[in-house]
């Protein structure tokens, strides 16, 4: 499933309120670079007046001074207006710029994570890179240019009419070609351009789940067949990029040669009517450099309107990430105590295929519960249901008599957390990665919810203690440390209900016998549902659930589920044997 994409009335409608927030600026920016073009056509003008000087013997050495000293005068002023009129259009860019980012950023952040799970890494991930990136050089470089360029091509083509009005027409006779060709590029570049940053989607997914799934890759000998996948998506964006490359140079010498022929057209229309007596040479020479000048501005509005295309292709990416329906409609109710109950759960991934079949639960507060079972049989799918990620297909699940899907995510984590084996270290300080689950902790509020876990010593033994940065560029943590921060952050959560999905599977046996110390004290006095995969975690639980394809089919005490032989039985008398012959 790809998130969706904003239609183009969304994203006009987004830079049309870009565009009234910050109007002061955009106008200061315009009228600068209006005063920075007028001064730019001083230069032809004064040209030609020379030209018609010393054709008509009027010029003398004091007037060609004059007119040099006021060229000279409007390169400076030219220059200097130029300068302050690119920062204030850079500020105007970076000012956008930053507004789009934090409001794509807040959306992303407040994403239904089902939608996300179901969408997979590499869309989000082409979103908050590549689009971003192109968002941010057509905004940063692009907007300002534009508004360059349109300014000088404008006060240019004036010019030219009130210089030589008979003459000046001359300087559109290559608009047909640009108009055709351009039209032909637009109606094809915009899903080519779509069809390119999907293709970086697919192939950043196809690369960014090979290297997470390495050993899983490894261990089932799916090398040939990921390889394969990925072939296809380097095919894909290979031809992408082809066929965007292949408008280009159609697009781009039909330009330079509209460009070219208006300034043939000026000088030997311009030579004709020098002939007649209707204009004269300075008159021509004048309207001739500013055809001249105008390649350049509308050149460069031709190459920024090709950048224009990606960039308003990755608008649309981004701002269509806030099109992502939310997964449930907050209430006002409130719990009015602690009790998980699941009440004849049902799930299905996809319509027709259940993988979860009328699932019955009730959970007493700070009661421990252990889920064991073989792989697919939809343990993880129960924890999600339990955990509020994702709503059953049908049936419910409440705390304290509240559907879960009808909390806010922020009140739902108050009362049910999930903690699973993926572990996560942002980048920043081990104080911002703890705040992330109480910004308003102090730090004797940090440094109690790392001594719960255990982690206090080795975070005091760190460089800068709390201050360390971690993450990319940082320190690089164990997966036991990090899995520790991840528990310090729940402590600091303080949910009531904590829903633990193999947390400790990815680490080895003796990482995880500590870090299942410190889980102990974390989970003291709550109520705690656990996806057992060693059943020393199942044995000291309250009440075992034996759940296979999709069902719950023994539940109960260690002691009574061994006692009935049935499957959970099979289980431990295999895993007690096995764990005896490591011994």
């Amino acid at each position: 499933m790809l998130l969706p994409i904003a239609d183009t009335a969304t994203v006009r409608s987004t830079a049309l309120r870009l565009v009234k927030e910050h109007r002061t600026a955009l106008v200061v920016v315009v009228v600068l670079h209006t005063f920075a073009a007028l001064f730019g056509l001083v230069g032809p003008w004064l040209i030609g007046r020379i030209i018609d000087a010393m054709t008509n013997g009027n010029a003398t050495g004091t007037t060609v001074d004059i007119m040099a000293l006021v060229l000279i005068a409007a390169v400076v002023c030219q220059g200097l207006v130029t300068r302050f009129a690119q920062w204030q259009a850079m500020v105007l860019g970076e000012t956008v710029f930053a507004a789009l980012r934090e409001e794509f950023m807040r959306i992303v952040g407040h994403l239904p994570l089902s939608t996300v799970e179901s969408a997979g890494t590499g869309d989000l991930l082409a979103r908050t890179t590549n689009d971003i990136e192109s968002v941010q050089a057509t905004v940063r470089f692009g907007v300002p240019r534009i508004l360059v360029a349109s300014v000088t091509v404008i006060l240019t083509v004036v010019a030219a009419f009130v210089t030589g009005p008979a003459i000046a027409p001359a300087l559109f006779i290559g608009v047909p070609l640009l108009v055709v060709t351009t039209r032909w590029y637009l109606r094809r570049s915009g899903p080519g351009y779509q069809r390119q940053l999907a293709s970086y989607a697919r192939l950043a997914g196809a690369i960014s789940e090979t290297v997470e799934g390495a050993r899983t890759i490894d261990a089932l000998n799916l090398a040939a067949v990921q390889r394969s996948k990925i072939d296809k998506a380097l095919l894909e964006r290979r031809d992408a990029e082809r066929y965007t490359l292949g408008l280009r140079t159609v697009w781009f010498p039909s330009t330079d040669m509209a460009f070219l022929i208006p300034v043939v057209a000026v000088v030997a229309w311009g030579a004709f009517l020098t002939t007649t007596g209707v204009t004269s040479i300075g008159a021509v020479t004048t309207i001739a450099l500013y055809a001249m000048q105008l390649s350049s501005p509308v050149g460069e509005l031709i190459r920024w309107m090709d950048e224009i295309q990606v960039g308003t292709t990755a608008l649309s990416r981004i701002i269509g990430v806030g099109d992502v329906p939310p997964d449930r409609e907050a209430s006002d109710e409130e719990p009015v105590d602690e009790q998980l109950i699941a009440d004849d759960v049902r799930y299905a991934y996809r319509s027709g295929v259940e993988v979860l079949h009328g699932i019955t639960l009730v959970l007493a507060e700070g009661e421990r519960l252990a889920i064991v079972g073989p792989s697919g049989s939809g343990k993880s799918t129960l924890a999600r249901m339990l955990a509020g990620i994702n709503g059953p297909t049908s049936g419910h699940v409440t705390v304290g008599g509240v559907d879960l899907t009808s909390l806010p995510l922020e009140r739902l984590r108050s009362h049910v957390a999930l903690v699973t084996q993926e572990h996560h270290v942002f980048v920043g300080t081990l104080a911002d990665n703890l705040r992330l689950a109480a910004p308003r902790a102090d730090r004797a509020a940090l440094e109690s919810a790392l001594e719960v876990v255990g982690a206090l010593g080795w975070v005091r033994a760190m460089p800068a203690g709390l201050r360390t940065k971690v993450g990319s560029g940082g320190v690089v943590l164990t997966p036991a440390q990090a899995q520790q921060i991840a528990l310090a952050r729940l402590v600091l959560l303080d949910p009531q209900t904590l829903i633990l999905d193999e947390a400790t599977s990815l680490l080895d046996p003796n990482a995880a016998r500590d870090l299942e110390t410190a889980m102990n004290r974390v989970l003291h006095g709550r109520t705690v549902v656990a996806i057992a995969h060693r059943l020393h975690t199942a044995h000291d639980a309250d009440r075992i659930a034996v759940v296979q394809d999709g069902s719950i089919v023994e539940l109960g005490s260690h002691d009574e589920l061994v006692t009935a032989g049935g499957e959970y039985a099979a289980l431990w008398t295999s895993w007690h044997h096995e764990e005896s012959g490591h011994a």
